[in-house]
């Protein structure tokens, strides 16, 4: 009788198959990641509490991480007033970089357009105004003519634009919003917060970085009628470079600001104070204290592998892991040292392996305390090998196990 050396394989394979499943291969791994070196070494300071501020609530966020530096009231329910068409805005940008309309299509003004009270652009009825235009006189003049006839243009009617005021908020995660009209004038159930206006500012700076300088514009002229942009801070300081200003009775004098020094961006929300002026004053606050005595730190890129591990199974025996995207930190200045990076991963990485699918994270802590947290996702795929590739890992895997 002839034995074929399959034959002879199968039970040691059988062995080796039963015995490898029983294995406890599967720890999770803990490893330190280099950080990379700062191109200044700021000196520590000692870090002071925010200033305080007249306001009902504001909120310092680091554009890059996302990190709030300081806050007030930062989820409390406040009518946001013209802060409102920020989302208008956004809309209205993402429209144009979807190709769904273009800044030279001009449009019609209805009459309840050119009746819409509060600040405005001075549109007549009737008349075809490009969306250019129509952008400028929100931004500038907070024209809640204009706002009113982008919101038809897009949404067909106002309550359908409102809709997708309210979609686009939830998807990006601004849980203590919901809007009821586009301009921001006072409205039953109308209601933001200083941390959602913040992150609303943040995706429009990271998002639509190519529409961002409409907001540094500091004049428009339309209809002969010359208009300044209210935002103050354009004309104080050349870092800050938007975005919108509110006010209402209910709402008192609003701001969102942001500015970039040094390549390091931050926002300002600030809320419900009492006077034009004072709401310049206390976002200048903000932002002087984030960059006099917080850093910003980009470690590591998106798609740029952090890890090699050795994968079972595979048709390939690595594949990189990293993140979908930067990861940036934001710690008081001169602390950058006391910051450490680990990578949490199986020990036993077993094929298939799909791409953009998380099997670890990266954590960063600061002095031991944790300050940011990402998933670890694999960069390419890697599916399984043929029988015999996988019978000769399933024997490599037992003595990896053993030993």
């Amino acid at each position: 009788m002839k034995i074929t050396i399959k034959q002879l394989l199968l039970p040691l394979l059988s062995f080796v198959l039963i015995s490898s499943a029983m294995a406890k291969t599967n720890a999770e791994a803990t490893t330190t990641v280099a950080l990379p070196t700062p191109t200044v070494a700021a000196t520590p300071t000692l870090t002071p509490a925010p200033p305080e501020l007249n306001a009902k609530g504001y909120v310092l966020l680091d554009a890059n991480s996302g990190h709030i530096i300081a806050e007030k009231n930062a989820s409390t329910h406040m009518p946001p007033a013209s802060l409102t068409k920020l989302m208008t805005l956004y809309i209205i940008a993402d429209s144009i970089h979807n190709n769904q309309i273009n800044l030279d299509d001009k449009v019609k003004i209805s009459n309840k357009a050119w009746h819409m009270g509060g600040s405005r652009m001075f549109v007549r009825a009737g008349s075809k105004v490009p969306i250019k235009d129509l952008i400028q006189g929100i931004i500038v003049a907070s024209g809640n003519d204009a706002t009113f006839a982008m919101a038809q243009y897009i949404g067909g009617t106002e309550p359908a634009f409102v809709s997708m005021m309210n979609q686009t908020a939830a998807s990006l995660g601004m849980n203590n919003t919901h809007y009821s009209d586009s301009n921001g004038l006072p409205t039953k159930n109308h209601y933001s917060s200083p941390e959602d206006l913040a992150i609303l500012a943040r995706a429009w700076i990271l998002n639509f970085p190519e529409y961002y300088p409409w907001f540094k514009q500091k004049w428009i002229t339309y209809n002969k009628i010359k208009q300044p942009n209210r935002n103050r801070l354009l004309w104080r300081d050349p870092s800050v470079d938007g975005l919108k200003t509110g006010h209402t009775d209910a709402a008192g004098y609003c701001l969102i600001a942001s500015a970039e020094r040094n390549g390091m961006r931050l926002i300002s929300v600030v809320m419900g104070t009492p006077t034009d002026s004072s709401r310049a004053d206390d976002s200048e606050a903000l932002l002087n204290y984030g960059f006099r005595f917080y850093e910003s730190h980009k470690l590591y890129d998106a798609n740029t592998p952090l890890t090699t591990p050795r994968i079972w199974f595979g048709k390939t025996e690595k594949i990189g892991f990293g993140l979908t995207k930067p990861l940036y930190i934001t710690i008081p200045k001169g602390q950058y040292k006391k910051v450490k990076a680990t990578i949490s991963l199986s020990n036993t990485l077993k094929a298939p392996i799909k791409k953009g699918q998380s099997y670890g994270s990266v954590k960063i802590t600061l002095s031991g305390k944790p300050i940011a947290s990402e998933p670890l996702v694999a960069l390419q795929d890697d599916p399984e090998a043929g029988f015999w590739s996988r019978s000769i890992d399933h024997v490599s895997l037992l003595f990896h196990s053993w030993f």
